[in-house]
């Protein structure tokens, strides 16, 4: 009786205490139920409750073992922070004909929303699922380059879109050759490690610790490492020490322990000079920052961050993003970080994460091959009428922005692969809600009217040391239609419906995750990582 009865007023102490904490600002607004038995302050409150650009969550405990209105509220403090990026709409070939956009090979959005998943959550923040870094999470089986003048092989297949009978789906693919890590370039590696006190949780600092022991097992001797870890201030732990001498370079990371605050500006110009201090011209000079990007100290907004670190990528260090954790994780910072820093961003989720990264993919994350890589997708009206990029938003180019060398653009490592799906509406199934114009009428060219071609793809790309791009230029059409699509296509296609289906998207018409799981159930799962998205999609089905 006694322990129910401190239970209670336990339980009507939080409460009053949650509604405090709104009063004190003089916004008392109410707490909101939602079916996922989270619920979020309103923007004005939230902005109270804290400081970041983010929501303020709050657990629902049950009162008489009833959740939902009028249950206690016990805060998370889920400061998580994500950039929200509106979706691609669907573009009229008459008057847009040109798709331009950078290259993108990070895949954090699928490892993060996977850890959502396997947490129970079932409502997904905005901005967390990117749809592109999802699908490139994958690997497809693409064919490589098929000539040593070209870095890329170019796969592409068109067929009947899933979730939209009436409309096709374009699957294009570009795959660089593998090269086996031994056979790269010296490296002149810079581990940035934040060891300040929001790193001290199980899934933070001791699962990164776990992850560079990894990374260094599976690097060359002749590689030279560099250890600097930052909290409220920087501290050089190590200085262009061998791969070789793995025992010492272990042991240094070993002893690291998390307390203080955050001064990732501080440790980000450390790594830098570091990493100038030791460069190897002609190697590969790269900085490895494991972190979850709750920056407190010094540069910590978004445009101040860009500012600094694309100053230092233009002295040719390029930026590996590694994320950690949750709760406070800022996905938002660690996307800035990986995109302005010519680098490429992944999420660490569990330690068979970090041998995906650190193991199967360690050169495609380790070693760029072609930096600037950017799209230029142009329509033939014969057969598009209208056509949707999936994914891709933050990477989106002004189409003039293609031929301008001085644009940055996304990175490729070696043995790396990039995904673009567009969905299109078929010249013969064009939409009749167009306006018709009275005083212009689009005429089709004779080369579009003869042509096979749906499309031209162009890329522009610039090799690591190159200012100067190359580009090149491939057709997609009828030669690449298929009425029974491929296994590569099919997974493309579910992921794709997948990250629509989390996003509430509005375009998904007839998609569901029953449909995604019948077509995975048709196609061979022939690694544990398509296997577990299998199991992910009939888990939320």
């Amino acid at each position: 009786m006694k322990k129910n009865f401190r239970k209670k007023m336990m339980s009507s102490f939080i409460a009053i205490m949650a509604a405090v904490s709104l009063t004190a600002c003089g916004k008392e607004e109410p707490l909101v139920y939602s079916t996922s038995q989270q619920y979020t302050l309103t923007a004005s409150a939230s902005a109270c409750a804290s400081s970041a650009n983010s929501s303020t969550t709050y657990a629902a405990y049950p009162v008489n073992g009833i959740k939902g209105p009028g249950s206690v509220f016990v805060p998370e403090f889920n400061t998580e922070e994500y950039s929200v990026i509106g979706e691609s709409v669907f573009k009229d070939v008459s008057i847009s004909p040109l798709s331009t956009f950078s290259a993108d090979v990070d895949t954090a959005s699928y490892s993060n929303i996977r850890r959502m998943i396997k947490d129970g959550r079932r409502n997904f923040p905005e901005g967390a699922v990117r749809a592109e870094e999802m699908i490139n999470y994958f690997d497809y089986n693409y064919q490589g380059p098929q000539s040593d003048r070209e870095p890329f092989g170019v796969n592409s297949e068109i067929s009947t879109c899933p979730w939209n009978e009436e409309h096709k789906l374009i699957q294009i693919g570009l795959q660089t050759e593998e090269i086996d890590y031994s056979e790269t370039p010296d490296a002149n590696l810079v581990f940035l490690i934040d060891v300040s006190g929001s790193m001290d949780h199980e899934n933070k600092l001791p699962l990164l610790k776990d992850s560079f022991y990894i990374l260094l097992d599976n690097l060359s001797d002749k590689d030279t490492i560099s250890v600097v870890t930052y909290a409220g201030y920087e501290t050089v732990v190590l200085e262009g020490v061998k791969a070789s001498e793995k025992d010492e370079i272990k042991n240094a990371i070993s002893r690291l322990s998390a307390n203080g605050g955050t001064n990732g500006e501080g440790g980000i110009k450390k790594a830098y000079e570091i990493a100038e201090k030791n460069f190897i011209k002609g190697g590969n000079n790269r900085i490895i920052i494991a972190s979850d990007g709750d920056f407190n100290v010094g540069i910590s907004s978004q445009s101040e961050l860009k500012t600094l670190i694309e100053k230092k990528a233009k002295k040719g260090v390029f930026l590996s993003v590694l994320g950690f954790g949750d709760g406070n994780y800022s996905d938002a910072r660690m996307e800035t970080l990986a995109d302005y820093g010519n680098g490429n961003y992944s999420y660490i989720d569990s330690i068979r994460e970090a041998n995906k990264v650190f193991g199967k993919e360690l050169t495609s994350n380790m070693l760029t091959v072609a930096k600037d890589v950017k799209f230029q997708v142009e329509f033939n009206p014969a057969y598009v009428s209208e056509y949707r990029l999936i994914g891709y938003e933050n990477r989106e180019l002004n189409d003039e922005d293609f031929d301008d060398d001085t644009k940055d653009a996304g990175e490729v490592g070696a043995g790396h692969s990039v995904t673009v799906l567009y969905e299109i509406v078929p010249a013969q199934v064009a939409r009749t809600d167009g306006v018709k114009l009275k005083y212009q009428e689009s005429n089709l060219t004779k080369e579009a009217l003869e042509s096979d071609d749906w499309l031209t793809l162009s890329i522009r790309y610039k090799e690591p040391d190159a200012i100067f791009s190359k580009k090149l230029e491939y057709g997609v059409g009828n030669s690449n239609y298929n009425e029974n699509p491929s296994d590569s296509f099919l997974l493309a296609a579910s992921v794709a419906e997948f990250a629509m289906i989390l996003k509430d998207s509005e375009y998904i018409a007839d998609g569901n995750m029953q449909q995604v799981v019948d077509n995975l159930g048709r196609i061979a799962l022939d690694d544990e990582f398509k296997r577990e998205f299998a199991t992910l999609a009939d888990t939320l089905n």
